[in-house]
């Protein structure tokens, strides 16, 4: 396609997006809930269609030598598809935000003000090889009343049109308008460059995946951007810790499932527990294959296991979404969170202890989205957070941070009434 074909059709996708968010910012919510309740139910009847095309995928992944990492973050099964119609029924269920009166107040003069959510408008989703992020991203543009324009990778193109097609169909037949979900289905990496220059047309672009992927949309967007940026996620293994807990903590948000932005990158050690913690720790972890790389300590205190690596200034900010894990062992909870704040994402970050005031010192010094006390690092997900699903993670502060779902994807207009009044 010659890339004025290719801009007329982007043109024409991102118009018709624009036009239909203000009509369905006045679709009721109990028609945007029985959409969903039936997307829900679609995705689950055509399961095997589903699975067929994602079979595509995973053998075009393959004969590409993809990383066991990035085929899993590709890969649908019975489990991921249930998951995903799960979360249209559960975000069916949610409150509605749209309308909503955030504050409302009177003044001297008569006037009355309310400040209320209303929708963004047109969303660009810009992300990898994730399909499931098709139907969530949907979902949760529905119900909050935005267009969703979707570009996915191309290396999950057959799955996203899968899932897309179900699901638009299941529009078309409730009457909502043309355009309210779009797809874009090229692979020519032209597409991007020119639809992040319509920011005419669309309000926000919201990219999901790999840290080259967002530098390039912030670096080329006209159009506002959410960053959803790599997860440097640490784990931090306290002085006064039960290192029982400690150890199941530290091993679920590391090999849980290691590909996805929550997992965790790097293992701090308090230096009083290391000796005890550190060597059934780094056992059970190679045990699963996960590569080793240490701080010197670390090393002499496994020196009885092959192949621990010397983790370099790279490794502290380096977003592995592999089994790799680099461990640091450090002086005091000052040198963890001190860690933490000058190599994180700024992501998700964990303390396991049993010390209160520990806690509070680093759930108030930790300038991350979202900061935990004797949790894994894989509950940060709109899903576990109650949210039904979530459009990503956004490590930015303003203007939404941690899992972004319904109330994230509104902005506000203040509703002013009065009874003539006139300034003087």
């Amino acid at each position: 396609m010659s890339e004025t074909k290719l801009k007329q059709k982007l043109v024409e996708i991102a118009s018709l997006a624009k036009k239909a968010s203000y009509r369905l910012g006045q679709i009721d919510t109990a028609t945007k809930n029985k959409v969903l309740i039936e997307m829900s139910d679609a995705l689950l009847k055509n399961k095997k269609e589903i699975l067929s095309a994602n079979n595509k995928d995973i053998a075009l992944a393959k004969k590409k030598k993809a990383s066991i990492a990035f085929i899993d973050r590709l890969t649908l099964n019975d489990k991921r598809i249930s998951e995903m119609s799960d979360s249209l029924l559960q975000v069916s269920g949610l409150a509605d935000p749209v309308g909503e009166v955030i504050k409302s107040w009177s003044r001297p003069n008569g006037l009355k003000i309310s400040k209320v959510r209303v929708p963004i408008g047109a969303i660009l989703i810009i992300y990898e090889a994730r399909p499931n992020v098709t139907a969530d991203c949907i979902g949760l543009c529905l119900k909050s009343s935005n267009c969703v324009i979707l570009k996915g990778g191309s290396d999950s193109l057959n799955s996203n049109k899968a899932i897309f097609d179900i699901l638009n169909n299941i529009t078309i037949k409730n009457g909502l308008p043309k355009g309210c979900i779009s797809l874009i289905d090229v692979t020519d990496r032209k597409a991007v460059d020119l639809i992040l220059k319509m920011d005419e047309l669309i309000d926000l672009v919201i990219p999901r995946g790999g840290e080259g992927l967002i530098k390039e949309v912030k670096n080329k967007s006209t159009i506002p951007v959410i960053k959803h940026y790599k997860g440097i996620c640490h784990v931090y293994v306290d002085s006064e810790a039960d290192l029982n807990m400690a150890h199941n903590i530290s091993f679920n948000a590391k090999v849980q499932r290691p590909g996805v932005c929550n997992a965790m990158e790097t293992l701090l050690v308090h230096k009083d527990v290391a000796i005890r913690f550190l060597p059934q720790m780094i056992k059970h972890l190679q045990d699963v294959g996960c590569e080793i790389r240490g701080c010197d300590l670390t090393r002499k205190i496994a020196k009885n296991f092959k192949d621990i690596k010397k983790a370099n200034e790279k490794d502290w900010s380096t977003e592995y979404l592999d089994l790799i894990l680099s461990i640091n062992v450090v002086n005091s909870i000052e040198g963890a969170i001190e860690h933490i704040n000058q190599y994180g994402s700024h992501h998700s970050d964990s303390i396991v202890t049993d010390n209160k005031a520990h806690a509070e010192k680093f759930l108030k010094e930790v300038d991350s989205a979202c900061v935990f006390v004797n949790v894994s690092t894989r509950f940060t997900d709109g899903h576990q957070f109650g949210m039904g699903a979530e459009i990503g993670i956004s490590t930015d502060k303003i203007h939404a941070r941690g899992p972004m779902a319904l109330e994230e994807l509104t902005t506000y207009k203040y509703i002013v009434e009065g009874t003539g009044q006139i300034r003087e």
